[in-house]
């Protein structure tokens, strides 16, 4: 049952990055917020709250369908902590009755055997847990400690694909918490990614000798061309070599139109970083709202760390260069520049 589930998602995988290749005008990947609850409090993060209602699954499958409109490729649910939401397994399931590709991104606290068959169940295609440290502290609950038995479940139960992704840089107390955790996740038989993070200044810097060698270790394997297209979550070198170097990236940001985040109001914003921009209503997303992102440069590009972002713009590096104009609330349909 789980080799044909993989079977299926490898062609599905397969078939949206190629549609990717030849056709511009859809989303790749879409990050959706069910709810902004989070059953944790991470110093760092500023995407949670511990009061606000889930999203109502009404409103939450207009909104899929929305994006199935519009021809996305890949639905990822974020939070907040997205598996407090009642009804996570029906939006799943909507997301792939249209076919899209269906992810989650959770903190990995309310995985159980039996919540791992019903995402079975529903459809789901990936998660993905962050995992920062070995042992909780002041900073982040998300230690491996506290979370291996929980991969011990899904590497038995799940018939998904899992990656971890653990983080290095800025604010990290332990580099060789990261490598210590990439090490147990590879040996349950799952993906792997890093992120750079900025210091608490928000600048970023470059790794120390000791970072850097977790660095290395970590992104040591470059998946083949079609892992990243089965798991939008896997690394790309280049990008994050240069992040590590301190030194800025020259690429063009499609944010709002190749990547798409949706917070729990339904506004369309470049990246969970970039809130208000262009914070258009979902439900009034066009396609000429695609097309006008596509072009628009994004000022923060240069030393984004926002590696999924990256990743589905590298679909696009070879088309044309950005020489839009930014987005105007008052000049929505303002023409990009060719």
């Amino acid at each position: 049952m789980h080799l044909a589930k993989r079977a299926s998602r490898k062609w599905r995988s397969v078939r949206e990055f190629t549609r990717g290749l030849t056709h511009t005008a859809h989303p790749l990947l879409v990050h959706i917020i069910p709810t902004r609850r989070c059953n944790i409090d991470c110093a760092y993060c500023n995407e949670y709250d511990q009061v606000s209602d889930p999203i109502p699954l009404d409103t939450m499958a207009e909104r899929v369908d929305k994006l199935a409109a519009l021809g996305t490729s890949v639905v990822a649910m974020s939070g907040g902590e997205p598996m407090l939401h009642p009804h996570l397994d029906d939006i799943i399931r909507r997301i792939r009755r249209h076919g899209m590709i269906a992810g989650l991104i959770t903190n990995g606290y309310l995985v159980s055997p039996k919540r791992i068959e019903a995402l079975n169940d529903a459809g789901l295609d990936y998660l993905q847990i962050s995992i920062d440290n070995v042992e909780p502290d002041e900073v982040s609950k998300k230690s491996l400690r506290l979370l291996d038995k929980k991969l011990e479940w899904l590497r038995d139960y799940a018939a998904f694909d899992i990656n971890i992704n653990s983080v290095i840089g800025g604010g990290i107390k332990d580099p060789e918490d990261a490598r210590t955790i990439n090490r147990r996740a590879r040996a349950l038989g799952f993906s792997t990614s890093i992120g750079i993070i900025h210091d608490g200044a928000g600048r970023l810097k470059p790794l120390s000798p000791p970072e850097r060698d977790v660095f290395e270790e970590v992104t040591g394997r470059i998946s083949p061309a079609w892992q990243i297209a089965k798991n939008l979550y896997s690394g790309i070198r280049g990008f994050q070599e240069r992040l590590a170097d301190g030194k800025r990236n020259r690429w063009w940001c499609r944010a709002g139109a190749r990547y798409l985040y949706i917070c729990e109001d339904g506004l369309v914003h470049y990246c969970s970083q970039q809130r208000g921009a262009p914070g258009i209503p979902l439900i009034e997303y066009s396609v000429q709202d695609i097309k006008r992102e596509f072009l628009t440069p994004k000022s923060c590009a240069p030393y984004c760390t926002i590696g999924c972002v990256h990743r589905v713009s590298t679909m696009d590096y070879w088309r044309k260069p950005q020489a839009g104009r930014a987005y105007s609330h008052t000049n929505r349909s303002a023409e990009p520049a060719s």
